[in-house]
């Protein structure tokens, strides 16, 4: 077993599996091998089904909206850069010599979709229970956490995020409406992806508002 494959906590029958998840298109290009790109799109599946079955199974009472909020809040980038970092994952990424002097190994974009390419190797390497196994043994504390309540949604990240993934650009949040004495000041938001109006929400501050519309977007999207 490497030390790549302990620091991993996976050791694979497959040891070309592991060097492409591994590589990042900026290493791939510069060496004129394989990225991990392909397995981070088929990681990324294998990721919701596992968060969405253990969550569906763990919160028999919550419907349909709540569940895609939780597990969009577990698998946006900046929680599996977070994950990532119990296995030391930015030490472990091949980048290419730009891309890592310019900061990559910090980039959660990068860490993100490494960690998504190394679930789908070992997912093709030992097949699901394995991959679940592995994955839950990193992210069930961090899944507890969030389906308590006690890691704070940033719904307007997600959403971001989200409208990313879709090849949109911008996300902008717009204040329509401002009513009340100062001290009860309550502010209506409307949220826009690429100037379109999509939802509008209200609060007792800008802040407020704005999650509270990006949340309504996000749960609109998902259905």
């Amino acid at each position: 077993m490497t030390e790549t494959e302990k620091k991993i906590g996976h050791e694979f029958k497959d040891k070309r599996l592991l060097k492409t998840a591994l590589t990042h298109s900026s290493y791939a290009n510069e060496n004129h091998t394989k990225n991990n790109e392909r397995l981070e799109f088929l990681g990324d599946s294998v990721l919701s089904v596992i968060i969405s079955d253990y969550i569906f199974k763990k919160m028999q009472k919550v419907d349909e909206g709540d569940l895609s909020r939780f597990r969009a809040t577990l698998v946006c980038e900046a929680s599996l850069a977070e994950v990532a970092k119990k296995i030391h994952l930015s030490e472990l990424v091949f980048l290419g010599r730009g891309e890592d002097m310019t900061g990559g190994r910090k980039r959660p974009s990068v860490i993100s979709d490494a960690f998504e390419a190394v679930l789908g190797a070992i997912y093709l390497d030992a097949g699901i229970e394995t991959a679940r196994a592995w994955l839950l043994n990193l992210m069930t504390d961090r899944i507890e956490l969030v389906l308590s309540g006690g890691l704070y949604s940033d719904y307007k990240t997600v959403l971001q995020e989200w409208v990313q993934r879709d090849g949109k650009s911008a996300v902008t949040y717009s204040t329509i409406k401002e009513t009340g004495a100062e001290h009860i000041r309550r502010f209506t938001v409307q949220v826009e992806i690429n100037g379109e109006p999509q939802a509008t929400a209200s609060g007792h501050s800008k802040k407020d508002a704005e999650q509270k519309a990006a949340k309504i977007l996000l749960e609109r999207l998902k259905k």
